[in-house]
């Protein structure tokens, strides 16, 4: 949602409700303040792992192995 979209809608609401949008805003700045986003980054510390298998299988068969074995 742009910046624009958000000022616009909170224009069309009562003062009464626009300050309680404001103390929601509020609230949910505190409470995720000095946190990033909350989902695992990828990591390829498992890169290499299944090398040795490469004559054996192709990268796709390696692929739905791996998915079997986690």
């Amino acid at each position: 949602m742009h910046e624009r979209e958000i000022e616009v809608k909170l224009q069309k609401l009562p003062e009464d409700l626009r300050r309680e949008v404001l103390d929601y805003m509020e609230f949910l700045l505190k409470k995720y303040a000095g946190t990033k986003s909350k989902a695992k980054k990828f990591r390829f510390d498992w890169e290499g792992e299944l090398s040795e298998m490469r004559g054996e299988f192709t990268s796709v068969e390696l692929q739905h192995r791996t998915l079997e074995w986690r």
